[in-house]
């Protein structure tokens, strides 16, 4: 890989690990304003439950892009973006200032959405979306949740295939469904034309490969590929492109990685810090962290370094798999070494 690959990946990286960070910073004060989701955190159905929704949501996406709805996908993804990100602001700051600043998130994505206006509502939004969900989801729901995700999104990209189509959908669109990682400090996301490069072609002569996300709201791909290794975009490939100084080698300045990717296995690291009997490390800045947890954090990005690694091999790839299963397999061992029976560590106690 060229350097500008290492400097994209080190990058990505980066912001996986803002989304981490801040969803553990948010949990305590998320739990005491009460944003708990559900009555019975413990109750693993609610995982279920949350799964069907995604199906649902993947079928209505897929529905608006096919009848020309894409307005609707937009819209409904910066009013989420604006609502997490007044969460988030909501933890730490008072009065009207989290509101203004929602509001400005929201008005930036539809204004102005360039990669850092981008990457910024992802951060937020998955931070607050991953905090939501691990205090919301025991350590037992959490595990489930990221078990079936990880098997979904294995099938929805090695099998259906509908996950390329999803991320076919929301490329163009410019919305934080997707982490957007450039590789040249020139990159601009407005002057990206994804027209003509919708088209994925697995194990083709430019090397595509794709990282998958799993959530139906925030999964694309990530794929680097193409000549000389060079980074390519979730969708770019030869067909349509016209000429190797057309739309092709322009998304080649950047990729593009689902948030959920960032998201779900997150979700395991905040449930692990919230709901683990273990010991806090007793760090000021995040109170919540504990060995568990700080060994899903451990865990993910396993995942994620394997995951970046198969990629540039240049064929396709499920994220969630490895992803999800570098996290809870991080929380397992971290657990153990805290001294958490693994029975107690999965939540399975009050089924004994």
């Amino acid at each position: 890989m060229k350097p500008r690959v290492y400097g994209g990946v080190a990058f990505a990286a980066l912001l996986f690990l803002l989304v981490q960070l801040g969803a553990l910073a948010l949990v305590p004060t998320f739990y005491a304003e009460g944003y708990q989701q559900v009555e019975d955190p413990t109750d693993p159905t609610n995982s279920l439950l949350y799964i069907g929704a995604i199906l649902v949501a993947t079928a209505l996406m897929l529905a608006a892009f096919k009848y020309d709805f894409d307005w609707a996908v937009r819209g409904v993804v910066v009013l989420t973006s604006g609502l997490l990100a007044w969460y988030v602001f909501g933890a730490v700051l008072s009065g009207l200032l989290p509101v203004v600043l929602a509001g400005a998130v929201a008005v930036a994505l539809l204004a102005y959405p360039e990669w850092y206006v981008i990457d910024t509502a992802g951060v937020l939004m998955g931070a607050g979306a991953a905090a939501l969900f691990g205090i919301s989801f025991g350590v037992l729901p959490a595990v489930v949740l990221l078990v079936v995700l990880a098997v979904y999104d294995a099938i929805s990209v090695y099998g259906t295939e509908h996950m390329l189509d999803l991320a076919e959908g929301v490329m163009d669109l410019r919305i934080p469904v997707v982490l957007v990682v450039p590789t040249t400090l020139s990159y601009s996301l407005l002057d990206t034309d994804f027209a003509g490069a919708n088209e994925v072609h697995e194990g083709d002569d430019q090397g595509q490969a794709t990282a998958d996300g799993g959530d139906a709201v925030a999964d694309t791909e990530a794929a680097v590929g193409g000549e000389d290794d060079e980074v390519a975009s979730g969708r770019g490939t030869e067909s349509g492109a016209g000429d190797e100084t057309g739309a092709e080698e322009s998304v080649r300045d950047a990729f593009f990685i689902g948030l959920g990717d960032a998201v779900m296995p997150t979700v395991m690291v905040a449930s692990a810090a919230f709901f683990s009997p273990a010991t806090s490390l007793g760090l000021a800045a995040l109170p919540s962290l504990n060995v568990p947890a700080l060994a899903a954090m451990v865990g993910t990005f396993l995942g994620f370094f394997v995951l970046m690694w198969a990629v540039t091999k240049g064929r396709a790839h499920a994220g969630l798999p490895l992803l999800n299963g570098g996290a809870v397999g991080g929380y397992l061992l971290g657990s153990l070494v805290a001294g958490v029976p693994l029975v107690e560590a999965l939540g399975l106690t009050p089924y004994l």
